[in-house]
């Protein structure tokens, strides 16, 4: 489900407090995770069409409020996503070559299985610690206004995933079947996936637009 943080990812985004001055803060683990897969498209320079694109967003909705944003920052599971997600993004990736491998050649049936277990294991894993994480930010384990579709899609996730667990311990189906399930579960998972790093990169141009407007303001104010 998360790297909320995916916002951040996500996808789970350390991301300086709107007070901060962040020039003078070192750079967390997470901003550079999210720097690395969601960089900031803006110059260190202000541009016209920066001017542009904040007046474009002026009556969006801010991803997270001041105070959320403090608590994702303070709250441990933040951390726990940021290792999460990427970990199962890999186990995604091997077991999905062992289950392609499985299907076209009909070999490796027991590995291409372990592998869907610990992607299902992970999967589980991400969601209760993901729903713990949002309820300390947002005040609710699910749904959270700043997560809702992502949310929804995860549940669709969960669904197939935990459908191929069901068909593997009663037997349902042969082989490939239960392997078409996992198929399903996994192309269920790359939208999502996909869902939360839209989202990592959207808090992360909250923050640099928080960030330009604090610069633009204090370099008007009177000495």
């Amino acid at each position: 489900m998360h790297a909320k943080q995916p916002q951040a990812g996500g996808n789970s985004l350390r991301i300086s407090n709107a007070g901060d001055d962040v020039s003078h803060r070192p750079a967390s683990l997470f901003d550079h995770w999210i720097e690395q897969i969601a960089p900031c498209p803006w110059p260190a320079h202000i541009g016209s069409h920066i001017e542009s694109r904040e007046k474009s967003d002026a009556g969006k909705a801010a991803l997270y409020t001041p105070e959320e944003r403090a608590k994702r920052d303070a709250s441990p599971w933040t951390l726990v996503q940021a290792i999460l997600a990427p970990l199962q993004f890999v186990v995604f990736a091997i077991s999905l070559g062992l289950v392609i491998r499985f299907l076209m050649t009909g070999d490796g049936y027991a590995i291409a299985t372990a592998s869907i277990l610990a992607k299902t294991f992970l999967l589980y894993l991400i969601m209760i610690t993901g729903s713990i994480w949002e309820k300390e930010v947002f005040g609710k384990y699910l749904f959270a206004r700043a997560f809702f579709w992502e949310d929804v899609f995860s549940m669709l996730v969960l669904a197939l995933q935990t459908a191929y667990l069901i068909a593997l311990l009663t037997g349902w189906g042969t082989a490939q079947q239960q392997m078409m399930i996992a198929i399903a579960a996994y192309a269920a998972y790359v939208i999502n996936a996909g869902q939360f790093l839209l989202k990592l990169r959207e808090a992360r141009l909250d923050a640099e637009r928080t960030v330009r407007r604090q610069q633009l303001s204090g370099g008007h104010q009177p000495a």
